[in-house]
């Protein structure tokens, strides 16, 4: 029996050596073949200069871009998070700026996103009435204002006609929309709100339910929605775009009520700060720049702990007043998570990397942290991970 036992395993080792040695030959050819199509470490261990690059969301003029853009080089090696599309150009004063077509529109957003592993978001004002970037003179088709709807009280309606202005964003490629405003119009003369028809009631309970249907039936095309302009914008008698708006003496706490219920409600995206000044919630900074507002008011009070992004840091409000470096500072620590600088009432090429420089420079002098880069980044990452 002895014999018996071992004549076989002399038989089978040296075919044991031949299988092991195969074995071994596929696991290295497997191992290799993953070493390729692994991302980079970066996109597991991301520099703080990724991070920062996350942080920020830039416009660009061009219908088309190359290799040898400024907006593709900032997405390539700059990691840049964020772009924002216009049909106007402000400083030219032409309507030749990034949409021209759906078909145009949907090429250059297409275009974009295969130039980074990392989701861009892709955003636009496509609020419905005056404000929409995506026009009927374009081949869009048309869509009604916050205030019509409001004016109409009909949920069903509204749900019906902002699923018609969403279906137009996911065919275009859009992933983010700034929208919708949830400022109430308390002010009827109010230049850059109510005059605009951009605010869907002066009832606070009115505007919720109106905004919950118009994030719902973004929510259903995959679209991510944006309240603004916090903490309330309908009360100003100004526009901020101009100069700094001081709301001091007429902002309600009211004004608070829509972005409460939503944020309760689990549907609040992201939430956009306003340039606005009130000396009872703030008494040295406007709302963007504010850390009372937007940790205390915003993050404490209401208990919201999603994106947190700014309102056009080129604004006359912000860059008139505080400059570039002191606002960038000012608005992280107040808790800002994404910067946006339009390159619409100023156009320069450089932002982003000047944006990055300073934010650096703020960390190594000791005026930011780099915990604050890393919770703004997590934030976004959160948030990019429920685009497809």
């Amino acid at each position: 029996m002895l014999d018996n036992y071992f004549l076989p395993r002399c038989r089978i080792f040296p075919a044991l050596i031949l299988i092991l040695l195969l074995s071994f030959v596929l696991l290295a050819g497997c191992a290799s073949s993953s070493s390729t199509s692994t991302p980079p470490a970066t996109a597991s261990t991301p520099t703080l200069d990724e991070k920062i690059g996350q942080m920020l969301m830039v416009g660009f003029r061009g219908m088309e871009v190359d290799d040898t853009h400024f907006i593709v080089q900032d997405i390539q090696h700059r990691n840049l998070g964020g772009i924002i599309l216009f049909d106007y150009d402000v400083i030219s004063a032409e309507r030749k700026r990034n949409i021209e077509s759906p078909a145009q529109v949907k090429a250059l957003i297409a275009q974009l996103q295969q130039k980074t592993a990392t989701p861009l978001l892709v955003a636009v004002d496509q609020e419905g009435g005056i404000i929409a970037r995506l026009k009927e003179r374009y081949g869009f088709p048309p869509t009604r204002s916050h205030m019509d709807l409001g004016t109409e009280d009909d949920l069903r309606l509204t749900l019906t006609e902002t699923t018609a202005l969403a279906t137009t964003l996911a065919e275009a490629g859009f992933n983010l929309n700034m929208a919708p405003v949830v400022d109430l119009c308390s002010n009827p003369n109010n230049p850059v709100i109510a005059a605009l028809e951009r605010c869907f009631s002066a009832d606070p309970q009115q505007v919720t339910a109106h905004a919950l249907s118009y994030i719902k039936a973004h929510h259903q095309r995959e679209i991510l929605t944006t309240l603004k302009h916090f903490p309330g914008h309908g009360s100003s008698q100004g526009d901020s775009h101009l100069g700094l708006t001081d709301v001091t003496n007429s902002w309600s706490e009211l004004e608070l009520l829509p972005y409460h219920n939503i944020i309760a409600a689990g549907q609040a995206d992201l939430v956009m700060t306003a340039h606005v000044f009130n000396a009872h919630l703030d008494p040295d900074y406007p709302a963007t720049l504010s850390r009372a507002v937007i940790d205390g008011i915003l993050r404490q009070r209401l208990g919201f702990d999603g994106v947190v992004i700014s309102d056009d840091m080129q604004m006359g409000a912000i860059v008139d007043y505080y400059g570039f470096e002191t606002a960038i500072a000012l608005a992280i620590t107040a808790g800002v998570d994404i910067l946006v600088f339009g390159n619409n009432l100023r156009y320069d090429e450089n932002i982003v990397a000047r944006a990055v420089a300073t934010i650096k420079e703020q960390i190594h002098a000791g005026t930011l942290s780099e915990a604050r880069i890393e919770q703004a980044y997590r934030r976004i990452m959160q948030l990019k991970s429920r685009l497809n």
